[in-house]
């Protein structure tokens, strides 16, 4: 592609995915940077990273301690260089094939900002009951309060162009760094352009992370940046 990607990978002891993801992104080949935020992990995922093949499209950042996904992500956000920016979770739940599908819509100019939906009927893993009406729940909950019509505000395949990210205050540090990015986006006038992606959703016993009371966060976070930056 034109523009130069980047590729943002936070990271918690994700020690049997992590150089597998690593992998999968490098075999798409569009990443001129692939930067992987490991936040604090103990369960050797940071000696999995050393022995990752180098080159010069992998950057490694360390926290010393667990700060949270938002934090991870933030940080990324501040190491890249690239024009465009794509975050990666790195348990496997998400395709990296996906990237032409989220990236088409930037490079042909139609949005700066592009989410990749799980509900718009692309191939997926049924999710856990309650799990789909949480996420649906936050969704509507954001397209009531800041006039929107997504259907998949906290996925996790979110695109910007950097310009747009990097004029944004972004505060959290957990879980609830989805529902800011999002409300802070959308006050801005950005309209958000959805594509369908597809989706492996974990196991909790495979360490599925996120948990009822980050909805609650995400609940009071839309609710806030609603009337607040």
């Amino acid at each position: 592609m034109a523009l130069k990607l980047s590729v943002i990978i936070p990271c918690y002891n994700e020690a049997s995915t992590i150089a597998e993801i690593v992998r999968r992104v490098r075999a798409v080949e569009l990443a001129s940077e692939i930067i992987v935020v490991d936040d604090g992990s103990t369960d050797g995922t940071r000696d999995i990273l050393a022995g990752v093949e180098p080159g010069d499209d992998l950057k490694v950042v360390l926290h010393e301690r667990n700060l949270g996904k938002g934090a991870a992500v933030r940080t990324g956000f501040r190491t890249a260089t690239g024009d465009v920016f794509l975050i990666q979770d790195a348990d496997l739940e998400y395709d990296p094939r996906d990237y032409p599908v989220l990236l088409r819509p930037i490079e042909e100019g139609i949005s700066k900002v592009v989410y990749g939906s799980r509900f718009l009927g692309g191939p997926r893993k049924a999710m856990f009951f309650w799990n789909m009406v949480a996420n649906r729940s936050l969704t509507l909950v954001t397209n009531m309060l800041y006039n929107a019509i997504l259907s998949d505000m906290e996925t996790c395949y979110k695109v910007f162009r950097a310009e747009v990210v990097r004029e944004i205050p972004l505060r959290s540090h957990r879980f609830d760094f989805e529902p800011e990015v999002t409300a802070k986006v959308l006050k801005r006038g950005h309209r958000i352009y959805e594509v369908p992606i597809s989706y492996n959703g974990r196991e909790w016993n495979e360490g599925k992370k996120i948990s009822w009371r980050d909805g609650v966060i995400a609940l009071w976070t839309l609710i806030r940046y609603r009337f607040t930056e």
